[in-house]
């Protein structure tokens, strides 16, 4: 059989048909993607792989990296930095948090310029203290995008600069969206910020939404020359999480109410299901050649599944699984597929993985086993 490799896991799509009047209710943005982390379900997508200039949208990534660089202990958040005449070159109507030559600025200091008001003098000076240089900052972002299985970004600086050879898609940044707040939900609250402050300079966040909806807590907004207004945004209602990105509105009026539309439709009309917990055997099967002969399997993690409301009665499952297993089996290895169907349709495709090891055997166990499967 077919396997899903791991790494990909996180990209599975559901794809659900909606009734015309909801469908009518949906944003008229030439681009956008509704996303649920918990299940790792694509719920609503509009030209979400078409190759679009992302503008500071990019800054996801650029946090994602410096964040990572944090945990790893490369920088400290009270690192002073001082910007070099390079981060600090001005570009045509570039939000900028008017960073001085020569004045030390720390790394916490640059997030929330950053991440508050999409500078890109703040993103080009935590490019260079990572990497020393944005060029090789860019490397380590697209190494990022390969790692994470983001098919259609391409990122050319740490910015947002519009130019030649980056781009990125609705779909990828909203999966790059889950994977910055899987990864790092510490950071989280750096989102939630209206307002920031830097030498007596007051920064406003322009994502609007942090001001209309008490449950939206991010992320990005940006806006590009030619394409025109667009948003990544996170809410949290209860236990439920949802992330959208909308691509090219034609105002930031009209980014932030179709952003807002189409989050509530999502907490609307779509119901999240727990299936199993984390490690929760869902089957045992027979393993040869191993020091043990049955092998509890499960999900690595809780495992969710998104539906519209009332569609719970039509969700149908299919274990398929590797069979003869043979030993050595190691724990969190792939051994099988769940196949989800809705109302008789493929929905989703989840891996399930052993939740014990079972080493190889001695000769003789090994022996008789071959032997079994031999007339088996």
């Amino acid at each position: 059989m077919g396997f899903i490799p791991m790494k990909y896991a996180a990209l599975l799509i559901a794809f659900i048909w909606l009734p015309a009047a909801a469908a009518a209710a949906l944003p008229s943005a030439p681009h956008y993607a509704l996303y649920d982390p918990a299940s790792a379900q694509m719920l609503l997508a509009k030209n979400a792989d078409a190759r679009i200039a992302p503008g500071a949208l990019t800054q996801l990534m650029t946090a994602y990296v410096v964040f990572g660089a944090l945990r790893d202990g490369d920088i400290t958040l009270h690192r002073e930095l001082i910007p070099t005449q390079y981060a600090l070159r001005p570009q045509q109507k570039e939000p900028r948090m008017l960073l001085q030559s020569g004045v030390a600025v720390t790394v916490d200091e640059l997030l929330q310029g950053m991440i508050v008001q999409s500078a890109r003098d703040a993103a080009r000076v935590l490019a260079e203290a990572v990497a020393h240089h944005e060029l090789a900052f860019a490397d380590r972002m697209n190494a990022e995008v390969a790692r994470l299985g983001l098919r259609d970004t391409r990122f050319a600086n740490a910015s947002g600069a519009d130019e030649a050879g980056h781009y990125s898609s609705a779909r990828d940044l909203v999966l790059l969206a889950a994977a910055l707040l899987r990864d790092f939900p510490d950071q989280l609250p750096r989102y939630a910020r209206r307002r920031a402050s830097h030498n007596g300079i007051e920064l406003y966040n322009p994502n609007r939404l942090l001001w209309l909806d008490p449950y939206v807590d991010g992320l990005q907004t940006a806006q590009v020359d030619g394409l025109g207004f667009s948003v990544a945004a996170s809410a949290r209602r209860g236990q439920r999480r949802l992330l959208a990105v909308v691509i090219g509105a034609a105002s930031s009026g009209q980014r932030d109410s179709e952003a807002q539309r189409l989050l509530n439709h999502g907490f609307r009309e779509f119901e999240s299901l727990l299936l199993y917990r984390q490690k929760q055997a869902v089957k045992a099967l027979r393993v040869w050649k191993g020091t043990r002969d049955r092998l509890d399997i499960g999900f690595a993690t809780d495992r969710y599944v998104t539906l519209p409301l009332g569609a719970r009665e039509q969700l149908s499952a299919r274990l398929e699984t590797a069979e003869p297993l043979l030993a050595p089996v190691h724990a969190g290895q792939q051994v099988g597929i769940l196949h989800l169907a809705l109302d008789g349709q493929p929905l989703l495709d989840v891996p399930v993985v052993a939740l014990q090891s079972v080493p190889l055997a001695n000769v003789f166990a090994r022996g008789v086993d071959a032997m079994r499967l031999w007339f088996r």
